[in-house]
């Protein structure tokens, strides 16, 4: 059994309002990359809330995810991964979850699948995505390292930990560039979906 967690909490402080919320398509960046991990072949989704937590919230409305609120979410992302693990570790029994950013909305389900089978394959306790030049997200974290992963702090997610352990990590190639980041104004202009 495979979870997805989305990664949601954050300030947003670059763009200067909520990304989360960002008119995407028809709907908002957040409810865009909860709807694109929905269509992946993952078990169940939880999504990590933080910044504007009612806003976000009432956003993702009625999407049948689990939702986990993270109230230390000022001090970075490894708050972030902690409470969602944690949250992961009492109420699923996944035997691994692929982590999301919410920022990232064009995951290309051909990753996911490759590393869903590599991790099924793999005794590896992480599956990570190397793109032309480098690695990147979805990471997958089987729940033998959820652990050590809950212990991160600041503002760095699981990438620099599994950097220092190598014989923890299979990668899965790609011929592709990384998944861009939504951080800045240019950013959504060049990467927002055009209404037709």
């Amino acid at each position: 059994m495979i979870a997805a967690l989305i990664l949601a909490a954050g300030g947003s402080s670059r763009l200067g309002r909520p990304k989360q919320l960002e008119p995407w398509g028809s709907t908002t960046l957040l409810g865009h990359v909860i709807d694109m991990v929905e269509s992946f072949p993952v078990d169940e989704t939880w999504v990590v809330v933080g910044a504007d937590l009612d806003r976000v919230v009432n956003e993702i409305g009625p999407r049948p995810v689990g939702i986990v609120q993270n109230p230390d979410w000022e001090s970075g992302l490894a708050s972030s991964l902690r409470v969602g693990l944690d949250a992961l570790t009492r109420l699923s029994k996944a035997e691994g979850v692929l982590v999301f950013l919410a920022d990232q909305p064009s995951v290309r389900a051909d990753v996911v699948t490759a590393l869903i089978e590599k991790h099924r394959r793999s005794p590896a306790m992480a599956i990570v995505p190397k793109y032309r030049y480098s690695r990147g997200n979805p990471v997958l974290l089987g729940r033998s390292l959820w652990p050590r992963l809950m212990s991160l702090e600041g503002d760095q997610g699981a990438m620099r930990l599994l950097q220092a352990h190598s014989e923890w990590v299979e990668e899965v190639w790609f011929d592709s560039l990384s998944p861009r980041d939504i951080d800045t104004q240019a950013d959504v202009e060049e990467l927002r979906p055009r209404r037709t």
